[in-house]
This record gives structure tokens, sequence and C-alpha cells, in this order.
């Protein structure tokens, strides 16, 4: 069997390299290679720290090289160079296989017996387009799907940009000026919005109606009412759906203007736009560019399982990922994904001896909403500040946008030019503070820090619209969207954020008492298990041996 090859093989490849091996590759490339041999689909979470490392990665190289059929690896442009010339050439010598690997966006033969590399946006269209680019069965291995549900969103958001009206109106040029008045209209509309951080919000009932009243206007052959008036921008009318409407995203192209109604010869963005705005889970939001007084318009689904799941019915697939779910079979992942529930499941748990972190979370520190917080959270700050006793980096990881720049505005004062916010340029002793998405952006090649201060847990923030607009789903589908979305995103970026600490045992100071005092406390603190906490301050947590 393939499990018995595989397992020698990589053993053997294993021992004859000089840096130590993850302990778990033999057990994850049985499994990897029982999949390919029974085709049925497996989900394995290998840790934020190997994840982060991508140690694991040989674990389902060995088992698609030696696998005598073809097979697909979904993976980033950057796990891909690495693939490419890292990891698979010395084990190809090794395993002194011939297979072909090619880069690619489709399947490039019927006859093709080799490796597949492919991005996930182009699989994901590929899959979407149902244009026949991939024949069924053919095993698939995804690599990073902790990124998945964000991939695919990504791939069925549209967006209308300032250019596309532009475009519109050389589409409709009879209707120049309907499509003017909507856009004044609408941007009136939209800058009397108060600023938020964020800069971007949900598109209100009354903007959806200039919308709707505009598609309804377009698919018109002429005006309704008397000879010389024009139908009220707030009509109630809609465009009918096509029946040929496919339901992929921007990069896929609509059906030919000779294949479409005068009324529906729409722009493509236009065209994807005004099909995804009527469908019940679409989340219409707009981003401002206020100096410019420019907006965008976007339009994604709240949720992507019912997009997603018919793939996992046309091969088998094995998912890989870092921090995916609390429990071992994934249940709350395998539902925002539309998983089978036919899965193999495996969770590897981290090396107490070489990725265990030292935890403080100090006892009787205000809530985050709380006047006393912020004043208590500086007297840490610069308590653990004071307490490092090595040169290193201090990163300070805060969620909320307006504390950001109060923190750097107060460190800086105190430490000069030590302090950077979000800049890449840092010295040896440097004070990075940080929003948890540029971290997480740049983590790779930034130094990796010696201590960590989380002011907060990165739940996402209900005063985000976006955030809102998904948890509004959520409460009209009478789902849990605390335990359903907020949680499981705070924990995976949690989890992330901290991964480049744990091969140097570091430091992480975390500031938000909730982690002491809420019921969800304890699954936090499993999340950044192992670690060995302590709740005082002292010289000793900074030690090096």
């Amino acid at each position: 069997m393939i499990e018995v090859e595989v397992h020698y093989s990589l053993h053997n490849f294993l021992r004859s390299q000089a840096e130590a091996a993850w302990s778990h590759h033999l057990t994850m490339a049985r499994l990897v290679a029982r999949a390919l041999r029974l085709g049925r689909s497996a989900l394995i979470q290998v840790g934020a720290g190997c994840g982060y490392q991508g140690r694991y990665r040989l674990s389902y190289l060995a088992p698609a090289l030696l696998w005598q059929s073809p097979a697909v690896i979904v993976a980033t442009e950057e796990v891909q160079q690495r693939l490419l010339r890292v990891e698979i050439p010395p084990l190809q010598q090794w395993l002194q296989t011939n297979k072909s690997i090619i880069v690619g966006d489709r399947w490039i033969h019927p006859d093709f017996q080799g490796i597949l590399l492919i991005t996930p946006a182009a699989w994901l269209q590929a899959q979407w387009a149902g244009t026949g680019d991939f024949p069924p069965n053919i095993p698939t291995l995804i690599d990073g799907v902790d990124d998945l549900e964000d991939w695919a969103r990504s791939q069925l958001t549209v967006s209308i940009h300032p250019g596309n009206w532009d475009e519109l109106m050389l589409a409709y040029p009879d209707r120049a000026e309907v499509i003017r008045e909507a856009r004044v209209q609408l941007t009136k509309a939209v800058f009397r919005h108060p600023a938020n951080p964020y800069e971007c919000y949900l598109v209100s009932p009354a903007e959806r109606d200039i919308l709707e009243s505009l598609f309804t206007r377009l698919g018109d052959k002429e005006d309704k009412g008397d000879k010389g008036d024009k139908v009220a921008l707030n009509s109630d009318f809609r465009l009918p759906i096509p029946d040929y409407a496919a339901n992929v995203g921007e990069d896929a192209s609509p059906p030919a203007a000779s294949q479409l109604p005068n009324s529906l010869s729409l722009p493509k963005n236009w065209y994807l736009f005004q099909q995804r705005s009527q469908t019940p889970d679409c989340l219409l939001w707009m981003s401002l560019n206020r100096s410019q007084g420019l907006f965008s318009l976007y339009c994604a689904p709240a949720e992507v399982a019912s997009a997603l799941a018919p793939i996992w019915t046309r091969q088998p697939v094995v998912f890989m990922g870092s921090a995916l779910d609390r429990e071992t079979e994934a249940t709350t992942y395998r539902k925002r994904l539309g998983l089978p529930e036919e899965l193999t499941c495996l969770k590897f748990a981290g090396d107490r001896h070489n990725e265990s972190i030292q935890l403080y979370t100090p006892e009787r520190f205000p809530l985050p909403n709380t006047p006393q917080y912020q004043p208590a959270l500086m007297r840490e700050i610069y308590a653990l500040i004071g307490a490092t006793v090595s040169p290193g980096l201090t990163m300070i990881l805060v969620g909320d946008l307006p504390l950001k720049q109060q923190i750097g505005a107060q460190l800086a004062a105190e430490f000069g030019s030590r302090v950077q916010v979000e800049k890449m340029s840092l010295d040896e002793n440097s004070i990075l503070v940080s929003g948890w998405d540029f971290w997480q952006q740049h983590q790779g090649i930034l130094p990796v820090p010696q201590l960590t201060i989380i002011t907060t847990l990165p739940i996402p923030s209900l005063e985000h619209p976006i955030v809102a607009g998904r948890v509004e789903y959520y409460k009209r589908s009478r789902q849990d969207w605390f335990a359903l979305y907020l949680l499981p995103a705070a924990l995976n970026q949690l989890q992330r954020a901290i991964a480049p600490m744990r091969d140097r045992q570091g430091v992480v100071a975390l500031l938000d008492s909730r982690v002491l005092h809420r019921s969800y406390g304890q699954q936090v603190l499993a999340a950044l298990s192992p670690a060995a906490r302590c709740n005082y301050l002292d010289a000793s947590l900074f030690a090096k041996d």
C-alpha cells in the first residue's frame, strides 16, 4: 500500500537530514497517503507553530510524489515558490521519482499524470466557472486553509469603483443622464454618513433603492409614464435575474452582448453586481475617500458555505491548516465552509518542550470597556518594557484604531524613535505598535519579538460595518453569531499572531481580563497552549537560559 511506501521513504529521508524533523511527519504523511488511495477527504490541523514554520509540508509532498496518479496542490504563490525551490528538489531526488510538476491555472491535458500547482484564486474560479477546466475526482491538497473562507469571499466579492460609472455610461449613452443622476444621489447620500475609523459603511435601504431604480431604468426600453416624463429613482421595480447568471466572481465573464436582451447589456462588474445584490444573503457596503469625494461599492455573500459545498463533492480534498477549530472534528469550521460530513479529521498538539510560550495574565486588571482600563494598560506597558533585560523587539498588538494611535503617541513621548507605528524599518531594540492585520501580513519578514503585549483579544468589533453586517446575517438565521463567527475568528488570529514566538519561548502579555472572567476564557487559554502561565510581573519572566 502507498501508506507503507510513504512511511518508509519519508522516514529514511528525514533521517538523512541534518535538522530536527517535525515529530508528526509520518503520521500526517500516512493519513494523506490513505486519503489519496481511498479517495476520501481529510482535514488536518498542524498547530499554529508548525503552520507558521511550514514544517509539515514534506508530509503531503511525499505522498503526492509517490502517488501513481495525478494530483492538485492548491497554495499561495509564496508557498508555491518555497515548494519549488526548497522542499521538492531534495525530496524528489531522494525518492527518485520523475513526476511532472507544473504551475498553472487549469488542467493542462486529460492524460496528465503529474502534480499541478495552482493558486487558491485560480482554483476556486475554475471550480465555480464550471467550464470543465478540471476533470472530476482529481485528488486535491489545499495548503493554508486557515484563509479558505477569506479566499472564497474575496472571489465572490464584486466591486464598483469610480471608473465603472464611466463604463456604464459608455454602454448606455442614451441613459447617461439617468446614470449621472443616480451617481449624484448616491454621492450625496453616502457622504452624509458620519465618519468612522474604517471609512466604510453598510449600504442603507435608501441607497439600495437608488441602485435598484437605476437597474430598473437601464432595463426599460423606454421610460414609463407620460411622454417626456422620467421614472423617479426610488422606483420599486427590479431587474430580473436571468437563468444564465453564473455564480462566480469578478474574474468571470458575463454572456456576450449578442446573447443578451438589450435591457441586460451591462458591463461585467455591473452585471455581476446587479445579480448578486438581489440574493437574500448579500452583504452590501461602501468605502469612502472623503478627501477626493469618491466612493466604491461592494457586494459579497454573508456566508460562503453554500457556494463551496458543491466543490467538495467533485473530488477528494485534503484540507491542511494551522489552527482551524478548538475541536479535532472541527465542527464549527466545517459548518462555515460547507465541508462534507464524510471527513477524516486529525489535530496535532503543540510540542510542550519546544513550542511553549511564557504567558503573563495579570489578575484584577480592569475590563477593556471601563474608564480605568486605558490608564492601567499604559502603566502595565511601561512596566513590561522596563522589565526587559536584553535587546530585542517589543511588539504591542492593538485592535482598536484610535487606541493604537494614542498608545503610539504616548510611548513616543517617553521612548522617542524606538517607537514605530506599523513601520517596516525596525532597530534591534524597537517598540512596534501594530494592528493585527499589519502584523499578520508582515510577520514573516519582521524580527521575532521577545515580548508581545496584547491589549485586547482580537474579537472582531461590532463597530465595524462589515462585521455588523455579518453578525446581522447570523441573527436573522437564528444562529449563535459569537460562537460561529466572532470567537473562532479571534482564536485563529490570536494563535497565528504569536506563532513566531513559539520557537524562542518568548513572553506574551495578555492584558484583557475577559480571558479570566468570561465563559469563553478557557477556550482562549486552551488556544494559547502550550504555555507557562503566571499572573505577576517578575524579572525571571525575561530571564534567558
